[in-house]
């Protein structure tokens, strides 16, 4: 049940995302010209924590129109390492600094059409040195209860599809897995 590419063709390219179109051939046999993004850089995110609660950026998002409560996140600059990216983007969207970095999980954030990889960490130990740096990224930085993001997600509090996944996985998955 695979599906074969036989030939790929740039539509659109520029820094932030490159759309290809690719002759796909279906198991069936048939042949579908299919759209993919491709991201030129690795996406970072973090589930920032300090005593229960997480640090969590509300933001607006101009594409959807939609406020909502976001983890820091960016792309890793190239070469650059994805704990260094991520510590980096904690920094500038938060002005906070954290002392521990840990791989959480990566995955495949738009396995049916793009080759986005998403990379999420757990950070804690943070220490405020000062506003943050990229002022353009949020609107105000608060820390939420983590207690109160399952009521905040039904409610359209919590819109962003990565913040999400970080926050689900971090609160079922990643807790459960740590809790003999």
């Amino acid at each position: 049940m695979r599906w074969h590419v036989h030939g790929s063709r740039p539509a659109y390219r520029s820094p932030w995302v490159e759309v290809w179109l690719d002759d796909v051939e279906l198991p069936d046999g048939h042949h579908v010209e299919h759209h993919v993004l491709k991201f030129p850089r690795p996406s970072v995110g973090a589930v920032v924590l300090d005593r229960n609660r997480a640090l969590l950026i509300w933001r607006h998002r101009h594409i959807t129109d939609a406020w909502g409560w976001e983890i820091p996140a960016g792309w890793a600059d190239p070469g650059e390492d994805l704990t260094a990216a991520v510590a980096r983007e904690i920094l500038e969207e938060t002005g906070y600094r954290a002392a521990t970095i840990q791989p959480m999980v990566t995955y495949n954030a738009l396995s049916g059409i793009s080759t986005m990889r998403y990379s999420v960490f757990a950070a804690t130990g943070t220490t405020h040195v000062g506003d943050a740096v990229d002022t353009a990224e949020n609107a105000r930085v608060e820390w939420v209860p983590l207690a109160d993001v399952p009521r905040m997600a039904p409610r359209g509090e919590i819109v962003d599809g990565p913040s999400l996944t970080a926050l689900s996985y971090y609160l079922g998955i990643h807790t459960r897995a740590a809790t003999p």
